[in-house]
């Protein structure tokens, strides 16, 4: 008897504790999301043990971001978005001996789709996102390997991981990449979002 009402007991307090786990998944439903920025782009970086003159590129600027949300289950959703990218050259980088100014730059409208797989975990929700996307802009990657300037539409491959935080896990923290294999570089950038429902 004392076995029976142990492992009832056990029951119940797992069902209250999933009722109050559910209440702070993240969200179902449409929502909107905001973010805004730090963003690098970097070239291509391939090990050529035979070239001594190979660099590893990278220049900084501005990301912001907006989100459409569909947020099919507590741990799975689909999000369009639109982001801009501006990187340009540090004018106080020193230019090596004997050697161009080499920059690897970026302004660009992004946009896309992608899937989120999240951990439906209340206050602190690890997750992560894929998709593909067009790229619509100015590139430069101009390295010892590699001479690309142009203005034109690229595909570019996202990938983010990052943390919804919160009570309602309505703040998010995340590194991305956008990944722009015509151009020979990537976007790296570290954000903070806020999300809010629209439905």
């Amino acid at each position: 008897m004392t076995l029976t009402l142990r492992s009832l007991s056990t029951y119940f307090l797992f069902i209250i504790l999933i009722s109050n786990f559910t209440n702070a998944q993240p969200r179902v439903g449409q929502s909107i999301k905001a973010s805004i920025g730090f963003a690098s782009s970097s070239s291509y970086y391939i090990e050529d043990y035979g070239n001594q003159d190979e660099l590893d590129v990278m220049d900084s600027g501005l990301y912001l971001q907006a989100e459409y949300i569909f947020g099919i289950k507590s741990w799975f959703g689909l999000r369009s978005y639109a982001a801009t990218i501006s990187t340009k050259i540090d004018k106080n980088q020193p230019p090596l001996l004997d050697q161009p100014l080499y920059k690897v730059t970026t302004r660009a409208l992004l946009v896309g789709g992608k899937v989120r797989f999240c951990a439906p975990i209340p206050w602190v929700a690890p997750f992560i996102e894929g998709g593909i996307g067009a790229s619509i802009g100015s590139f430069q990657t101009f390295t010892p390997s590699t001479n690309f300037d142009k203005n034109d539409v690229l595909m570019h491959i996202p990938f983010s991981i990052g943390l919804a935080v919160g009570r309602k896990n309505n703040i998010e923290l995340a590194l991305s990449g956008y990944f722009h294999p015509a151009a020979k570089q990537s976007n790296g950038v570290f954000a903070a979002g806020f999300t809010f429902p629209v439905d």
